[in-house]
């Protein structure tokens, strides 16, 4: 059964929708990212080298593959085509649902399959979240939803190669950001409750287990086995990739909270104004009658919607592009009000103003994010770090302090200092020791950039780092109010022209 002329062309609605990734310049995580798999150099102690970061090497792979075949904004168009998939996988997903809810006729599922499509379009296009930036949230959510099609598919036919493919998936979502967990939660949830339920009988639950768990090893077994043909010690792997995040939990509940306090509101805001949480509140009336109907795909899916909605609440950090995680469980609870709504006949009105709000929502977004573009906004972090690559001579080193990877990206020059995000070096170097050590070095860095005060986070440590700057460097400007910058001490006048003015267009005409 094919998909209908509607979930395609959502799916291209999906895909062109990311059109602002041609208007904008590298983001700090896809910049911080692209330094890492540019320089990844991995030793028995550093899984990539000069610069540490919390993520599996999936990710960084990505990155370098789209890097290396088409430049530096390449990975935008996976992240593009995977907005797409998700479409289709959501589509895939509801016909799964529809099948299993006993919807009668070609036609029908179709229909269904539209409507969920429609609306996931709208949520992964919302420009509320984030409609610039590719990064690990947007390359694992279609392998999420795919994994939980995949799942509802091998409890329906027992067939222990979706199973598979579906643990497969899930797991290599992982591997693109350690919280997409929702593809393993579904699965596991999904083949359990089939079996207490009866549904599958033990022998048969049992083998897609089997297969399920087998395919979620290949993802661990390769990068595993990666790190051992380089030297990587495996207990490097487990903390870059999985202890770190209890460590750095523990600084972000110790230290000043002001910025994530703020992000909270927001994340809350766009939760509401994208519509999600018209989906959540949808599902959750329901949730009594369709338990009655069929609990195993609901346990599953609320389950699955819980621990989703829990890892964006205990981040600590509350950045908006979270939200693109829930998004396949979102998905899969419409798939199921749309399937028990046609046991009435008809999509309930409920349902119906819950997909227009939600679309109704995608395109304000949109709008609005073009007109504040043709309007003209000025990225500040890339006019500085341009600036200084105009400035700065051959063999300068720069160090961006305060986690901004896209001014260290645009100055085209290499950090001495191995942090390029704020929390790796709260954690790692919580009294800005490995940083006083590169400032009063032998070799240290020709530029300085404050991108955020050296105290924001805690006094501990600071005050060295301001007698470094105090003494060996000379202060230069502050690029248009917002950014510190300081040279070393030299004879020679130090000229820093920074264009804060001028709008950026496109990624082509930097």
């Amino acid at each position: 059964m094919g998909f209908s002329r509607v979930v395609w062309l959502a799916a291209a609605a999906a895909l062109l929708a990311r059109f602002p990734s041609l208007l904008w310049p590298l983001r700090p995580d896809e910049a911080g990212f692209l330094m890492v798999a540019r320089s990844w150099d991995p030793g028995p102690d550093s899984l990539y080298g000069p610069y540490w970061v919390d993520r599996p090497p999936p990710i960084i792979w990505l990155m370098q593959a789209t890097d290396a075949a088409g430049g530096a904004y390449a990975h935008r168009l996976v992240g593009a085509v995977g907005c797409a998939l998700l479409v289709l996988a959501a589509a895939a997903a509801t016909r799964e649902v529809a099948i299993r809810a006993g919807v009668l006729g070609h036609s029908s599922v179709r229909r269904l399959c539209g409507w969920v499509a429609v609306a996931t379009a709208a949520m992964v296009a919302n420009a509320q979240i984030d409609p610039v930036a590719a990064k690990g949230e947007l390359f694992g959510i279609p392998l999420v939803l795919a994994s939980c099609w995949l799942s509802l598919r091998a409890v329906r036919r027992v067939s222990v190669g979706d199973a598979f493919w579906a643990g497969l998936l899930a797991m290599t979502a992982v591997g693109l950001k350690q919280s997409i967990v929702g593809g393993l939660v579904f699965g596991g949830v999904l083949l359990l409750a089939s079996a207490l339920a009866r549904q599958l009988p033990p022998r048969a639950a049992l083998r897609c287990a089997a297969g399920a768990v087998a395919g979620a090893v290949v993802p661990v077994a390769v990068v595993v086995g990666w790190a051992v043909v380089a030297g990587v010690r495996l207990e490097v792997l487990w903390y870059a990739t999985v202890s770190f995040r209890s460590d750095a939990s523990r600084v972000i509940a110790t230290q000043n909270a002001e910025g994530a306090t703020g992000r909270i509101s927001v994340l809350l805001l766009v939760f509401v104004g994208s519509g999600m949480v018209l989906v959540l509140a949808a599902y959750l009336w329901r949730l009594p009658s369709m338990l009655r109907h069929d609990a195993v795909p609901v346990v599953a899916t609320t389950t699955m919607l819980a621990v989703d909605l829990l890892a964006v609440a205990l981040s600590g950090s509350f950045w908006t592009p979270y939200l693109f995680v829930p998004i396949p469980a979102l998905a899969l609870a419409l798939a199921l009000l749309v399937a028990h709504d046609h046991l009435g006949l008809a999509p309930h009105r409920v349902t119906v103003a819950t997909v227009g709000l939600v679309v109704a929502s995608s395109v304000v977004a949109l709008v609005g994010w073009t007109v504040g573009w043709v309007a003209g906004r000025v990225p500040v972090e890339v006019r500085t770090g341009q600036a200084i690559a105009a400035a700065e001579r051959p063999g300068d080193r720069v160090l961006v302090y305060g986690g901004r990877a896209d001014i260290q990206w645009a100055t085209g020059a290499r950090s001495p200092y191995p942090h390029l995000w704020s929390l790796p070096m709260r954690t790692l170097d919580p009294g800005l020791t490995d940083l006083e050590a590169v400032l009063t070095g032998s070799d240290p860095p020709t530029w300085f950039v404050e991108a955020t005060f050296i105290n924001t986070w805690s006094e501990l440590g600071t005050r060295p780092i301001e007698r470094s700057l105090i003494r060996k460097y000379e202060f230069v400007r502050t690029a248009c109010d917002r950014y510190r910058v300081y040279h070393l001490n030299t004879v020679d006048p130090v000229r820093l022209d920074v264009d804060c003015s001028t709008p950026w267009r496109t990624i082509w005409g930097r």
